[in-house]
């Protein structure tokens, strides 16, 4: 490959809200482009999962390429990634662009600019990618697209009012856009000549091929039967074949003979576990890389998962086929963890690590929609650190590992800064929503009617029901997106909740010590109504440590063992009623409490 032929790529992503036409704007570029057969051309084309079609969210990265021939007479090879847009998957995002120049930033003409496209395009700006804008649903009659240019000058800090306006639904401005590509986004650099080295951008399983690896070539050029180094896993294989990704091809693969620097493609290497392909690794040619003349690319980490909760299947017979699930699951997807665990009142089920929210609903949604499994699910905690007095720093990922409080010295937990994008009515009721999370205010800036409020808030106040709340507070105009914010100390206690004197772990709880009464007092209250009387009292109490902060009785059922005497002596009665009390005492001491699946239903909707 010559260095003119570096000039005539250019490598792509498009960053955009949800709903805001992304995947209609992918068809309309392959249908320009003639890359697919409009014969046989569906909708999403770049969208390969159900779910991915029915919520227009993007889970899994995807990539194709496309030939264009520009109005300057010159053919050129656009290879387009496109990559998932929401905060979960923020580091497959960062890699997704960091093998891009460009991004196009497609914002609906009818909504402005989102929390969740701020998060990426500061992104791509931080990698410096050429940001370039795209206001699509012009046809709409809504639209405001001067009102909405000035929006993305005045927030992100770009220039736009020389954006292409676009309708991707009809195809009006498409063109446009390709030549804004060719003409905004520069091209690839790298050297043709020197050793193998490229860049992972993602991996997944496929039953015919093995793992097929995504990637984009940095420097020299990639073929069958080269032999590759990971640098990160450092392992080596041989390649078995090289192609480029296209929606209409059996198993989305069309082989090529060779990738060269600036390229995006495919490999397999007869690798069998997608943990051995992470994300961001540096895959260099195995000689070179051997005599130490490749150094990795920057920013590559192990993403680790955020969000634990238990998943139980609500018949025990289905427990194996849950196991077999979650490994064909794990097998396109190492960013989510699990372990089997038992609970007293569920069962065997496991214990799961996941990115964040969503992607622990999507794990969940596919479980029970692919695999045909009824699911219960825990209450969603977060990850803390604890510091004990013996100056180590452990991981705590559920409230039943922490250790005892005479080994504390800081629990840590874990923090986020969120974005809120709002119209300036509903300003108060974010801000209240906010400071009732503990929540502190870093930002406020108007832009025209609309308000973006910056919080720093904890992750775990967070997790359970703060995005309905502020749809709810906001009738659903609110737009939320947050980052990581590293860890805090606070003043957190475990919750336990002990059920005639025996801690129950299912329902152990982290809160911090301001809401611990509160919360301790609404869960046994629920408890109350949903646990069955028995024979005997059955005490429930929430207490941190050994002192009890609330408690509550369930009364015993009774039975009226005097009914027979119709008359006599009091004393026949009082032997009766003594002879029941001794009864009940040891059947108090001996008796077991059954509890019913929805009193840990009741466990996860405290918020509501």
């Amino acid at each position: 490959m010559t260095a003119r032929k570096l000039s005539h790529i250019r490598n792509f992503s498009i960053i955009a809200h949800i709903d805001h036409g992304k995947s209609t704007l992918a068809d309309r570029l392959l249908d320009v482009t003639g890359a697919v057969d409009k014969r046989t051309a569906t909708s999403q084309m770049m969208d390969t999962m159900e779910l991915e079609r029915e919520r227009g969210i993007t889970i899994k990265a995807n990539a194709t390429r496309m030939s264009y021939t520009a109005k300057d007479g010159q053919t050129y090879q656009m290879n387009f990634i496109d990559t998932p847009g929401h905060v979960d998957f923020a580091y497959e995002v960062s890699r997704s662009l960091q093998a891009c120049e460009g991004a196009l930033l497609v914002v609906d003409a009818t909504q402005g600019v989102e929390a969740q496209t701020l998060a990426n395009v500061y992104t791509a700006i931080d990698l410096n990618l050429e940001v370039v804008p795209v206001l699509n649903k012009i046809d709409l009659p809504s639209a405001e697209p001067d009102k909405v240019k000035a929006q993305i000058e005045d927030m992100i800090g770009i220039e736009a009012q020389n954006a292409v306006v676009c309708s991707a639904k009809t195809g009006m401005g498409v063109p446009d856009i390709l030549e804004d590509i060719v003409a905004k986004i520069p091209p690839p650099e790298g050297d043709p000549e020197a050793p193998a080295k490229a860049l992972l951008v993602d991996a997944w399983y496929d039953n015919y091929l093995g793992v097929v690896v995504l990637l984009r070539v940095i420097d020299g050029s990639i073929k069958k039967g080269s032999k590759v180094r990971f640098m990160a896993t450092n392992r080596q294989y041989q390649i078995d074949r090289v192609g480029i990704l296209h929606p209409q091809e059996a198993g989305r693969f069309r082989a090529v003979d060779v990738l060269n620097a600036g390229e995006v493609g495919v490999l397999t290497a007869a690798i069998k576990e997608v943990g051995d392909a992470q994300v961001g690794d540096t895959i260099a040619d195995a000689t070179a890389a051997a005599q130490g003349k490749i150094t990795p690319l920057p920013g590559f980490k192990q993403a680790m998962p955020m969000v634990f909760c238990g998943l139980y299947p609500t018949e025990g017979d289905d427990y194996e086929k849950m196991k077999e699930a979650l490994a064909k699951l794990r097998l396109n997807d190492t960013s989510f963890t699990y372990i089997p665990e038992h609970s007293p009142a569920l069962g065997h089920g496991f214990r799961c690590g996941f990115l964040g929210l969503l992607h622990m609903e999507v794990i969940q949604e596919r479980l029970e929609r692919e695999h045909n499994l009824d699911l219960v699910t825990t209450a969603p905690n977060v990850v803390y650190q604890v510091e004990k007095t013996t100056g180590e720093t452990i991981d705590v990922e559920s409230p039943a590992d922490l250790p005892e409080s005479t080994q504390i010295r800081h629990i840590l937990e874990p923090m986020i800064k969120g974005t809120v994008m709002v119209p300036d009515e509903y300003l108060g009721s974010v801000m209240t929503l906010c400071q009732e999370k503990r929540g502190q205010q870093l930002e406020l800036n108007y832009y025209g009617s609309r308000v973006m409020v910056t919080y720093r808030l904890p992750l775990n106040e967070v997790v359970l029901d703060f995005y309905d709340k502020l749809k709810s507070a906001t009738r659903g105009y609110a737009s939320f997106d947050y980052q990581p914010d590293g860890f805090d100390p606070g003043d957190l206690v475990r919750v336990d909740i002990l059920i005639n004197g025996e801690p129950v772990d299912a329902f152990a709880m982290m809160v911090h010590r301001s809401f611990a009464e509160t919360r301790g007092r609404a869960l046994i209250s629920k408890l109350k109504e949903l646990i069955p009387r028995q024979l005997f009292d059955v005490a429930l109490q929430a207490a941190i440590g050994a002192k009890v902060i609330a408690r509550e009785n369930v009364k015993a059922m009774r039975k009226d063992v005097t009914a027979k005497c119709y008359g006599g002596d009091i004393t026949r009665k009082r032997k009766l009623l003594e002879k029941q009390k001794e009864g009940k005492k040891r059947l108090k001491s001996i008796g077991r409490v059954d509890i019913p699946q929805e009193a840990f239903l009741a466990a996860l909707k405290l918020g509501e």
